[in-house]
């Protein structure tokens, strides 16, 4: 699963660069649930002009205050949530069963996004930007790259909030279409939930500078989530509730990049193995993960070695420091 293929080489330039390095600071299904929004079940993948088929789109977002509200982010398949600069966060959204009309605001790319992309086939990542060492490494990375200074008429400004919280995605402008949740070659599964389990009503994940809240709501079938006590919507006033949420424990160390102010950018090691807490139907389960190499997929397993189901529907990954 989430084979490794040729690599894709781009051209970079320095529109990039202008656009993404000026300031980097980061900001369950059940019989009673709601209905399967499609998320998580492998319908055949379709074809996208910028792209190969199956490939999904990978989007850098901000997550600073001043960029929030998000816009399109409940209609994505995967929300991975990363340490930053500072101790902020920095999501990346994976679009595979739909895309929204607009997706934001884009942020700048970070080393170890290039890791964890590796377990898709040949994923399209729309991001701001990046340190312009790491520019080269992009350009040899297995994906398809497409900043602003590739895709001009993909990205445009908002007027609601000042740059660089203000820069949008037209996914529409990169793919003609979703390639299908069958492009998901991350390793999760999907189906009826393991036994075991404890009530949880609620969980908190804190950086050293951001905090997320994930509480269960019994009439959503979902968990509502909080970003530094606040409830998260969207631009459309829409709640983000995830089906299911994994604190994945992992080596967070530094990398050989820093920010402009000097600040040196964590590096957030996805292959390896160690422990979970998965999150669904209400419930924490104590879980294992494992993911041998970059081109590998992530197996979620229980205490006893087996599969760990997720519950249909989004996933948020959130990497913690183990």
């Amino acid at each position: 699963m989430g084979r490794m293929v040729r690599k894709r080489r781009v051209s970079l330039g320095v529109a990039v660069l202008a656009t993404g390095t000026a300031m980097l600071a980061a900001g369950c299904t059940g019989g009673h649930g709601p209905a399967d929004d499609g998320r998580g079940q492998p319908p055949t993948a379709s074809s996208s002009p910028s792209a190969p088929t199956g490939s999904v789109l990978a989007v850098k977002i901000d997550n600073a205050r001043p960029a929030r509200p998000h816009t399109g982010l409940r209609d994505a398949d995967v929300v991975y949530v990363e340490q930053v600069e500072g101790g902020l966060s920095r999501l990346m959204a994976v679009y595979a069963s739909k895309l929204p009309k607009a997706v934001g605001p884009v942020r700048s790319a970070r080393e170890s996004d290039l890791e964890l992309l590796a377990q898709y086939h040949d994923p399209t990542l729309a991001f701001s930007g990046a340190q312009h060492k790491l520019l080269p490494l992009i350009d040899k990375a297995p994906l398809n790259a497409e900043p602003p200074g590739k895709a001009t008429d993909a990205y445009f400004r908002g007027t609601d909030r000042p740059a660089p919280h203000n820069l949008y995605l037209r996914p529409a402008r990169l793919m003609r279409s979703a390639a299908g949740a069958g492009a998901l070659t991350n390793g999760f599964r999907y189906g009826a939930a393991p036994a075991g389990g404890r009530a949880d009503a609620s969980t908190t994940v804190a950086y050293p500078s951001a905090r997320f809240t994930f509480r269960w709501s019994a009439d959503r079938h979902r968990w509502l989530v909080s970003m530094d006590g606040t409830p998260t919507v969207t631009t459309d006033g829409q709640p983000v509730a995830p089906a299911t949420v994994v604190v994945q424990h992992v080596r967070i160390r530094k990398s050989g990049f820093r920010d402009f102010l000097g600040n040196n950018t964590p590096y957030t090691e996805t292959v390896g193995s160690g422990k979970a807490e998965v999150l669904r139907d209400g419930k924490v389960y104590q879980a294992g993960w494992k993911r041998a190499k970059a081109a590998d997929g992530t197996d979620f397993t229980t205490g006893d070695g087996k599969p760990l189901n997720f519950a249909s529907g989004q996933v948020w990954v959130v990497f913690v420091k183990a």
